[in-house]
């Protein structure tokens, strides 16, 4: 019963804070203290209890109420920190107050007036609400700094959110100032070796004070997407510089917990379903906040201080530290891969798609780390995982940012000679996935899901056809031995988009033709000897390759091939023989009706987030000045302007009004890169005819055993030098990576629902 009477009080305080039409004193400790002394209510009730549109009417009828709560709120926390919270009741009102901050902070940021609220000093408050009382009395902290500091402070608090060094005498409580937070990092891992005992209530407390952190860093996504991206965010700004004294433990302690987190446990099936997993909870709001302090771009302007976090990640270096981190990754990418004969016996993480960015963050942020993972085949322990998730996404329209991430960190990889090499490593795994069986390599596997993204794949991913090619050619010189099972997918992609509706259907579809013949360019000349399989389905569809030297360029053919386009439905629909799907794989599924999905920036296209290098003859790459090379001119909004928020009609009315131009078919025409091709067809075509003449049976096995063993040595054109296109950063893919965050920790974060119906300006929420 004591609980309703709880909550019942609560209530009545909220309805007299609404109704008052008269400011109440600041100093009315009575009335201020019935919303967080005398109550110990759950968030969700706090949601429950506190709607929105009471927030909303205190705001616009009684702004200097809502003002005076905020601010008795970040007092309370601030003397709570300062004396150590040594009781039970102290520390049941710093989470009153985190809740009811949580609750109400997402309506200050909606309303631009508001917003600049916590920057402002109280007047008259000197420095009340600062832990700094050596700071000059005239000089008053501004409520969010006073906040910010607060909440560093009690993720030290011992006995609240760690465990206390004080064993024999209770009565001492540790001085919050002269504690030394180094040494109470939450988990060992990265710099810290000790881990301490697992203490449910500490991960608790940790997780709300986390969730208040991400509330106060969200004012971004009340922002519309700025043109502007040097605007830094002055929540992260603050709370990651040198002011914040548990910076290094804090991003510590999140890393920590995030990389030596084993969601299966001790392997007893089903324990998720009987025990509540509070580490988990903590695992996901340490990510989420992890991924939005990181958020720095490469090389941007020093336009404020420095942030320690992007500091501190981008110098770790100790090969174990390394290691720790990146096992972290594949141990939790991996977990929804694990297969058990008991159905759904095992806790499957739901948090892949921040891991994906963090991954992101270190691989760009710490060359070192990025090196590391190449270094040996564990980049394979990673690279599964992703193309499992691309693959199990690809019908999903809800998932087109998760689509996004796990190709920018491929193409990313395939900037990089030792990610190519690497994947010649057989494919022993046998994760079930909706793709045909094979044997051969994790290239192999990279080709076929790319292939079955391209041809089975949803309208939205449309712009990611060039991004895939590019990371397949970016590996291609280094493919020892294609499966015929990958060869025939790539002959399969080159017939798709050679045909002349195709070619002509969009100014820039022409490109995806060069990058495929580029593919088959370098591994002809690069690696000939082991790629028997794709010079078998080369010649058996060498007719693709006559007919593209022969494509009409004169008006009237283009025209007629126009007018056959609009009986045709698109590559999306090509129909591709895949034959038998893996063993216990289950078809990729479209969003379930109802789905929610935040709306993302257009991503720019491929030339201006890649550029190109040189492969030279030492193996060391050179940058190529910015222009146009002949075989992929400009991008002009390939993929600029195919925003998540497009329609289908819009694209294929477009298509439609295209104006055709022989001139500019011509143009490019001329610089097909078919000279290889056509000189190894010229050579080996007849030889292969005069087996067939005198060969009735077993044709294939006998040709393949004749290319394997044969050479062109001295037959083909000087190798032309090998170009990498490797990824570029830009204010385009850092506008694309805020909004795809934001949307994914607002999707994430349903209980409670802390952003759910504000007026969110960075994205637009969409039912499916």
């Amino acid at each position: 019963m004591g609980n309703a009477d709880t909550k019942l009080h609560f209530r009545k305080a909220v309805i007299q804070l609404t109704t008052k039409t008269q400011p109440v004193e600041a100093t009315d400790n009575v009335f201020w203290d019935q919303f967080w002394a005398e109550c110990s209510i759950a968030v969700q009730d706090v949601f429950a209890l506190v709607p929105a549109a009471e927030i909303r009417a205190v705001r616009e009828e009684s702004p200097s109420n809502l003002a005076t709560l905020c601010y008795k709120a970040v007092e309370r926390l601030v003397q709570c920190a300062d004396s150590g919270c040594p009781s039970e009741k102290e520390r049941q009102i710093v989470l009153s107050c985190t809740r009811l901050l949580t609750r109400i902070l997402p309506y200050i940021f909606e309303d631009a007036d508001w917003r600049g609220f916590f920057w402002s000093t109280i007047p008259g408050t000197k420095k009340s609400g600062s832990l700094d009382e050596d700071a000059d009395e005239n000089e008053a902290r501004p409520l969010a700094e006073s906040l910010l500091l607060t909440i560093a402070d009690l993720l030290f608090c011992p006995d609240f959110t760690v465990q206390s060094h004080k064993k024999n005498n209770p009565d001492a409580s540790e001085e919050m100032r002269s504690i030394d937070s180094c040494e109470y990092i939450w988990e060992a891992g990265v710099g810290f070796a000790q881990s301490p005992p697992p203490n449910y209530i500490h991960d608790r407390n940790r997780t709300e004070l986390l969730k208040l952190l991400l509330t106060c860093f969200s004012e971004a996504m009340y922002l519309s997407p700025s043109s502007d991206n040097q605007v830094l965010n002055p929540w992260v700004s603050f709370f990651c510089s040198a002011e914040n004294r548990h910076a290094l433990p804090l991003f510590t302690s999140l890393l920590n917990v995030v990389c030596s987190y084993d969601p299966v446990g001790y392997g007893i099936p089903y324990n998720h379903l009987l025990f509540s997993d509070y580490r988990e909870q903590l695992v996901e709001q340490a990510l989420q906040v992890l991924i939005v302090t990181l958020e720095h771009e490469t090389g941007s302007a020093p336009a404020g201080p420095d942030n320690l976090f992007v500091n501190y990640l981008s110098r770790i270096h100790r090969e174990e530290d390394l290691s720790f981190v990146l096992r972290g990754f594949a141990q939790l990418l991996n977990n929804p891969l694990i297969q058990t004969y008991l159905p759904r016996s095992t806790k499957k993480i739901h948090f892949h798609q921040e891991l994906l960015i963090l991954f992101w963050k270190f691989c760009d942020f710490n060359k070192k780390f990025l090196f590391f993972v190449l270094k040996s085949s564990d980049v394979l322990e990673m690279l599964v995982p992703i193309l499992f998730y691309l693959n199990d996404a690809r019908a999903d329209q809800s998932c087109v940012g998760l689509m996004h991430i796990g190709v920018f960190i491929l193409l990313l990889l395939s900037g990089e000679r030792n990610f190519g090499v690497r994947l010649n490593k057989p494919y022993t795994l046998r994760v079930p996935m909706d793709i045909p069986v094979f044997t051969g390599t994790h290239a192999d596997l990279l080709i076929v899901i790319f292939h079955k993204i391209i041809t089975c794949g949803h309208q939205r991913l449309h712009p990611l056809f060039d991004c895939l090619l590019t990371i397949i050619v970016n590996i291609s010189p280094y493919l020892k031995s294609l499966s015929m099972v990958a060869a025939n997918k790539l002959l399969h992609l080159l017939e798709a988009f050679s045909t002349p509706w195709y070619l002509l259907s969009a100014p820039q579809n022409h490109n995806l033709v060069f990058f495929l013949l580029e593919v088959f360019n370098n591994i002809i000349q690069y690696q000939f000897d082991g790629n028997f399989n794709l010079v078998y389905a080369i010649i058996r569809k060498r007719n693709v390759f006559h007919q593209l030297a022969n494509l009409p360029t004169d008006e009237a053919s283009i025209q007629k091939t126009l007018q056959k386009k609009k009986n045709k439905s698109g590559i999306s629909r090509l129909n591709s023989t895949d034959g038998e799907s893996m063993e216990g794989s289950r078809p990729a599924a479209p969003a379930e009706p109802g789905t929610l999905k935040a709306t993302l920036e257009a991503t720019p296209g491929i030339d201006k987030i890649t550029e190109k290098s040189q492969v030279s003859e030492d193996g060391t790459m050179v940058a190529l000045p910015r222009s146009s090379s002949p075989a992929t001119p400009p991008h002009h909004g390939a993929i600029n302007g195919a925003s998540d928020t497009e329609s289908n009609s819009e694209r294929d009315s477009e298509v439609q009004q295209m104006p055709c131009c022989s001139h500019s078919m011509l143009s490019w025409k001329s610089r097909l890169p078919l000279q290889t091709i056509m000189r190894l067809l010229q050579v080996l075509v007849p030889q292969v005819e005069k087996i067939c003449i005198d060969n009735l049976t077993d044709l294939q096995e006998i040709i393949l055993k004749f290319l394997q063993h044969g050479t062109l040595v001295g037959l083909l054109p000087v190798p032309h030098p090998i170009l990498i296109r490797k990824y570029q950063a830009n204010s385009g893919t850092a506008m694309w990576f805020r909004t795809y965050m934001w949307g994914v920790i607002y999707l994430r974060n349903v209980d409670p629902p802390i952003w759910y119906d504000t007026d969110i300006r960075l994205f637009e929420i969409h039912r499916i």
